[in-house]
């Protein structure tokens, strides 16, 4: 009875669920009045813990619409959360923070970075055919340099780690709470989306005037010359499409203005789910990445153009194409080659000919059974008159 006891206990109060088990507490014995838990109690600890679990997590749209996804994705989301949680209170938010951002751009920049740069050294003549600019834009081959390259690279990912844990340390010792909130109610859909939407934007905002103002400033502030001249004897060192590999690979301060502010100040002044931050940090990655490639055959039409954009401005050494996705570069006229507009009116097209296509298909499927049923009915007749 005392192993039931202390069992029902534990889980009574485990932390990472928040849900109680009256089945197992009602084991206990009548004489152990410090241990029983009133119905009253017990009832609001299930309620406020029901609601907090149905109000704060996207699962509930799953389990109550089972037509619209299968049991395997509730129950994957279900795992995730209390992974999650667990996550949560076994470390604290800033080394949570730090070793997610870190881990998220090893993942989808280094590792992606590293794989190109073999597939590109060791078959030059098929990488050749599916760069942007040809030959010109494969890396160097001298490996004291690549090493450097490489070398950099990982020094500026420590910096920016160690910015980022210097800020969020900073902010938690003032206001005595975490910089991103590392709670276990996961954010809504609605907010996530907004949230996003809000940091992609804020994103290309900073990336375009930070770009043009002080990285590419021909001149305009003493200071602003010296960074873009730091910036243009790493960055633009070789007036060439870039490999993904470069993309860290730049003095430290254009560094970090270039790459690291535009994604990190957004994120501090909304302060989102740390989730939220993440998933911002994973999607800015990839797409830097695959822009930094210099390949020709990146999925999709509008990835494709930041990538032909990309290419074109460190081939040209900084003379157009500032913004992160080209809108920026639209509207003030600084785009080279072509711009995100043609971009859009290349995909509206490819879905207008998928559309005349699969009608032409349909209509060529109604025209064969419209055949068949005529046929079908001509035989018919003849066996009638026949009778």
């Amino acid at each position: 009875m005392r192993r039931y006891v202390m069992a029902a206990n534990t889980l009574a109060s485990f932390p990472s669920i928040g849900l109680t088990y009256p089945a197992l507490t009602s084991l206990t014995p009548d004489h152990s009045q410090t241990r029983l838990i009133s119905q009253q109690q017990l009832t609001s600890s299930v309620t406020l813990n029901a609601m907090d679990i149905l109000l704060s997590l996207p699962i509930v749209s799953y389990f109550l619409a089972p037509s619209i996804t299968s049991w395997t994705t509730s129950l994957n989301l279900l795992f995730f959360y209390m992974t999650w949680t667990t996550l949560i209170l076994s470390h604290g938010p800033l080394k949570i923070q730090l070793l997610g951002a870190v881990a998220i751009r090893l993942i989808l920049w280094l590792i992606p970075s590293l794989a190109f740069l073999l597939f590109d050294t060791l078959l030059p003549s098929l990488s050749e055919s599916i760069k942007t600019a040809g030959a010109a834009a494969l890396p160097p081959t001298h490996g004291p340099t690549l090493l450097k390259t490489l070398a950099l690279a990982l020094f500026n990912l420590a910096l920016s780690a160690a910015l980022e844990g210097a800020t969020s340390l900073a902010y938690a010792s003032y206001f005595h709470e975490p910089l991103f909130r590392a709670s276990s109610a996961l954010p809504l859909p609605f907010q996530l989306l907004k949230h996003v939407a809000f940091l992609i934007v804020a994103r290309e905002v900073l990336t375009y005037y930070i770009h043009t103002r002080i990285l590419h400033s021909h001149g305009r502030r003493l200071t602003s010359t010296r960074v873009g001249k730091l910036h243009a004897s790493y960055a633009h060192a070789r007036a060439a499409p870039p490999f993904s590999l470069m993309l860290f690979a730049d003095h430290p301060i254009p560094f970090l203005l270039h790459r690291i502010v535009p994604i990190f100040v957004p994120a501090v002044v909304l302060r989102p789910h740390l989730l939220t931050y993440f998933l911002f940090v994973g999607f800015c990655t990839i797409e830097e990445t695959m822009a930094m490639s210099g390949y020709s055959v990146v999925p999709g039409i509008v990835m494709g153009g930041i990538t032909r954009r990309t290419a074109i401005h460190y081939a040209g050494q900084g003379d157009g194409n500032f913004g992160a996705w080209g809108v920026l570069d639209w509207a003030h006229g600084t785009s080279e080659g072509q711009d995100v507009i043609d971009d859009m009116k290349a995909e509206a097209e490819k879905h207008r000919i998928k559309e005349r296509s699969e009608r032409a298909a349909n209509n060529g499927v109604g025209f064969v059974q419209g055949g068949i049923q005529e046929l079908k009915k001509g035989r018919g007749r003849k066996g009638k008159k026949s009778n």
